[in-house]
């Protein structure tokens, strides 16, 4: 089938009695002309790279010549005070030591963009060591996390400079969501729940990076974006529901994308990118560069 809906990979799903990850391993299988065994083999070795870019980010020096990454992967290891649980915690430091593997031009999987590689591996390491979830039942939560990521696409988008940055850490989070859902044992109604609140919460980001820069606040957002996914999953698993349905929400992320200022699209001309102390950032960087103006549309 045609990944084009949330509620058409349900009824497909039902219909064949097969999981969602089926459906999307399907689907892969006929798009790419690959056998499962491919598939397999290929997830795992993504998986190989999200979890080494958490482990080198919290092991080697992380800190840009730009001086906006400053290892906060490591801080997060051991705070000197404990505002959340320990592995909350822990949580916060494997999604931004892979973003900062990111910034410091280290090896990371793009999921779905550059941008928002901590999340991921952020979220599937922590569900490997802290929830003893198998590396099989981890690779089809991958799955299903690409049947969402191709989904939003379609309607909406994964990318910052066309809908901001809910589009880019706004869907990685959603995908995240999804799997760990599906990882600690949710039904289908309970993952596609955990979507549609993720969104929810994600919905009118804007993409503002400091010198455009993929660091600041990357990196920072990283980290809040997997917040937003294990809150929206802890959700869903309780039973709470988004009450607008998941296909709903995507179609307004994407209605609230094409409405953004291009200045809140990638461009570093406004939110964050535009304060005094960014721009005085960005011309310390590039002292070549013309001074940046945060212009008022009402003027």
């Amino acid at each position: 089938m045609k990944l084009e809906s949330f509620k058409g990979w349900r009824t497909f799903a039902e219909e064949k009695s097969i999981p969602l990850w089926q459906v999307v391993l399907d689907y892969e299988m006929h798009q790419k002309g690959r056998s499962a065994e491919e598939i397999w083999a290929r997830l795992a070795q993504v998986y190989a790279v999200m979890r080494d870019a958490v482990e080198s980010g919290l092991r080697e020096p992380r800190q840009t010549f730009s001086g906006l990454v400053r290892d906060t992967g490591k801080k997060l290891l051991t705070p000197p005070i404990q505002v959340v649980s320990p592995e909350f915690s822990l949580l916060l430091a494997y999604a931004t030591a892979a973003k900062e593997t990111n910034a410091c031009m280290g090896r990371v999987v793009a999921a779905p963009t550059a941008g928002a590689s901590g999340i991921l591996p952020g979220i599937y390491v922590f569900l490997e060591k802290h929830h003893s979830i198998p590396l099989q039942t981890i690779y089809e939560a991958m799955l299903i996390g690409a049947g969402v990521a191709l989904i939003i696409e379609q309607k909406a988008s994964i990318a910052g400079a066309v809908g901001g940055c809910q589009a880019e850490t706004g869907t990685a989070a959603a995908m995240g969501a999804a799997g760990i859902v599906y990882a600690l044992g949710g039904d289908i109604d309970q993952v596609f729940e955990a979507v549609a609140l993720t969104i929810m919460n994600m919905l009118g980001l804007i993409c503002d990076p400091v010198a455009g820069l993929v660091e600041l606040p990357c990196v920072k957002r990283n980290g809040s974006a997997v917040v937003i996914a294990a809150a929206a999953a802890q959700m869903a698993l309780a039973g709470d529901t988004a009450i607008i349905p998941v296909d709903e929400m995507v179609i307004a992320m994407g209605e609230v994308g094409a409405a953004m200022d291009t200045r809140f699209k990638e461009t570093a001309l406004g939110g964050t990118a535009a304060t005094p102390t960014a721009r005085a950032i960005a011309q310390k960087i590039y002292p070549d560069l013309k001074t940046l103006r945060h212009e008022d549309p009402a003027e």
